[in-house]
């Protein structure tokens, strides 16, 4: 399995809608067929639709392909002074003055949204592969993620690759549930 890797930004990303769905659909099944309303097809692409609407600088999307099929995607933006991403955000103690946390520049923190990997690929280190290309060449001084707490999988893959988690916070989408902050400083 050789992946090959495809960046695109926000308006080449929407142009992919209809691959972005079906990577989502093959990677998450099981929280699909949940029923739960923040993980339907429709709330996701309504996520992603406002994630690259054309004022949305800097939105990066990596789509993995092996033998020609897409695989899984990765994406994500740097944090503009006036982003969202810190709204409701409850700092672990010890992690410091929050508003000191939170001040964004545009270079100071690239928010890692997205990755996902086809069911039939997981394990076989696709999503470090993801990861890795996507933050091939950024210049942010750190990343950061959400993640559910009970997401076991995945909170053990990104302690590897170096996050730590700094709080918690529930996204102001519709359903959202409240989900782990982690941070990998890049410098």
């Amino acid at each position: 399995m050789t992946p090959e890797f495809t960046h695109y930004n926000a308006a080449q990303a929407r142009a992919l809608r209809g691959v972005v769905e079906d990577v989502f659909r093959r990677a998450y099944v099981d929280a699909i067929a949940s029923g739960d309303l923040f993980e339907s097809p429709a709330e996701f692409m309504k996520r992603f639709d406002a994630y690259t609407h054309p004022r949305s600088a800097g939105f990066e999307l990596v789509v993995a392909r092996i033998d020609g099929k897409p695989e899984g995607q990765a994406w994500g933006w740097p944090l503009s002074p006036t982003a969202g991403w810190w709204t409701n955000l409850r700092l672990d103690e010890g992690e410091g003055d929050r508003a000191e946390f939170t001040t964004e520049n545009g270079t100071r923190t690239f928010a890692l949204s997205e990755i996902m990997v086809s069911e039939e690929h997981t394990g076989q280190g696709l999503a470090h592969a993801l990861y890795d290309e996507l933050l091939r060449g950024r210049t942010e001084q750190r990343v950061t993620l959400l993640v559910e707490p009970d997401n076991t999988r995945a909170y053990t893959a990104y302690r590897k690759w170096g996050f730590r988690r700094v709080g918690s916070l529930r996204p102001s989408w519709p359903g959202a549930p409240t989900l782990d902050v982690l941070v990998h400083n890049l410098e």
